[in-house]
């Protein structure tokens, strides 16, 4: 436990007095028993009766799922000419915001900035559950999901054909499974040294069993923790340039086509800031409440939060300045066409979409101008419930209102969610806080190895570190 509780204000800029990171009086201990803490202690009701709405929404999921294979895709709203309605949208929203966790993790770890620690496990684990949701819509959309196989160039004698290697669309199943796989390493190998922490400290036999395999005989030594510095900056350096391909090469699936409304070349850095965008709004939506219940405001502090805001602040505008431009470049181009598509998503046969999309994602995150609500925890967790509001309706604006109305009046047609989409949409986050329950339970949610790392290094004897407090200071040694 703390023996000082210091009261420092975070959100302070003094650049001869840097702020700690950690606050409270912690030392390399106390930051161990903070974090072990909550999954050694009695499971709390509230955890229970969250982990029950959620089991019973992703098993709401399930059965729609069940019963779109059995039935087929025409349980969906999709209609000629809306051939990508809820699916594609729901889709690129689990993409999007599983963008956050691997910037955190990989850019921010190249650039040293060290008040990524205490949020960077957060943001890996909603990365992976996040791709996991989006990975279901395109395995489900094909219709006949027993030959999804088909995805993969596989050589098939009985059809004697391949994928189209010119399709975006399989350039995408390349960058999201990639992205997916190398987040995942990238995120178990940063957990090794903590779930060797709870190895040590569990005392229920089976989970230790569990934590042993999981930590591959962590046992810290310096040569391990050297090893292991290595593996990290190589996979950093790896994921690093994903974050930026994923998103890009998704919004090829609507650039490249000649759709009035998708056919622009500002769609790759529009969607990749988009997804910043989004991957942070959701990061603030689990943080805030986690950071109070579990009482880390020690380690995850104001001063994390007001980052995590400043970089809303920043990509919203981005993202404003991106719907703008789109209206600008219709209008310079003198394509009538483009020019009808955005008026259309403005005053057409959805408008109220559009200006939820812009209310939500330029109007909301101009809030962080004000300290206040840069350092208030409930306008935060506000403004990121209407970020990631808006970012799913800019999904649909892109996709439904766009398809509803292309170049000819006798083709158009309007697009009505049927229950089995709203459901779905539903079910994926069911989903998703499932597992994300599941890892807050059970898996280490701050990196306690690396939140030491950035804490001041106090002279002590090897023989006074408690068992299974592993840090890296112990390479000095």
């Amino acid at each position: 436990m703390a023996t000082v509780n210091e009261v420092i204000d975070t959100t302070i800029d003094d650049p001869g007095n840097r702020t700690p990171l950690v606050i409270g009086g912690h030392n390399y201990g106390s930051v161990t028993e903070l974090v072990c803490r909550i999954n050694e202690s009695k499971t709390p009701i509230a955890w229970y009766i969250a982990f029950a709405v959620s089991l019973m929404t992703l098993g709401m999921f399930g059965s729609l799922i069940g019963y779109l294979v059995f039935t087929g895709v025409g349980v969906w709203g999709n209609n000629n000419p809306v051939y990508w309605g809820f699916p594609i949208v729901n889709f690129v929203f689990w993409v999007g915001i599983g963008h956050a966790g691997t910037l955190i993790s990989a850019i921010l770890f190249i650039f040293r900035q060290n008040w990524r620690t205490s949020i960077n496990r957060f943001a890996e684990a909603m990365t992976i559950f996040a791709v996991a949701c989006a990975g279901v819509f395109p395995a489900v959309h094909i219709g006949r999901v027993w030959v999804f196989y088909w995805l993969f160039p596989i050589p098939s004698l009985q059809l004697s054909m391949w994928p189209q290697f010119r399709s975006p669309l399989l350039w995408d199943v390349f960058a999201v499974s990639t992205y997916a796989t190398v987040s995942v390493i990238f995120w178990y190998t940063g957990m090794i040294p903590d779930l060797a922490t709870l190895r040590d400290r569990t005392k229920n036999p089976i989970l230790r069993i569990v934590y042993s395999v999981l930590s591959l005989g962590w046992t810290g030594s310096a040569r391990k923790w050297s090893r292991y510095e290595k593996a990290y900056t190589l996979f950093a350096a790896l994921a690093a340039p994903l974050v930026l391909s994923v998103h890009t090469i998704v919004s090829f699936d609507f650039a490249v086509s000649q759709l009035p409304g998708w056919h622009t070349t500002i769609f790759p850095p529009y969607f990749v800031a988009g997804a910043v965008f989004s991957g942070f709004g959701m990061v603030l939506t689990l943080m805030v409440p986690a950071r109070q219940i579990f009482g880390l405001q020690d380690v995850v502090t104001k001063r994390h939060l007001e980052n995590v805001c400043k970089i809303l602040l920043a990509t919203g505008s981005m993202v404003g300045y991106a719907y703008a431009m789109e209206f600008f470049i219709a209008w310079y181009g003198g394509n009538l066409m483009e020019q009808f598509a955005f008026v259309n998503r403005a005053f057409g046969l959805t408008p109220w979409a559009y200006w939820v999309m812009v209310s939500c994602n330029v109007i909301s995150p101009q809030l962080f101008w004000f300290k206040f609500c840069r350092t208030t925890p409930w306008v935060m967790f506000v403004v990121s419930i209407f970020v990631n509001i808006g970012m799913w309706f800019e999904r649909f604006v892109i996709t439904v209102t766009s398809l509803q109305r292309d170049f000819l009046p006798s083709s158009w047609g309007e697009f009505v969610p049927t229950w089995v989409d709203y459901g779905m949409l539903v079910g994926s986050f069911g989903l998703f806080f499932t597992l994300f329950l599941l890892f807050v339970r059970f898996g280490p949610i701050v990196a306690m190895a690396e939140v030491k790392s950035v804490m001041a290094h106090p002279h002590h004897d090897i023989h006074d570190i408690p068992q299974g407090d592993y840090h890296d200071d112990e390479v000095d040694h």
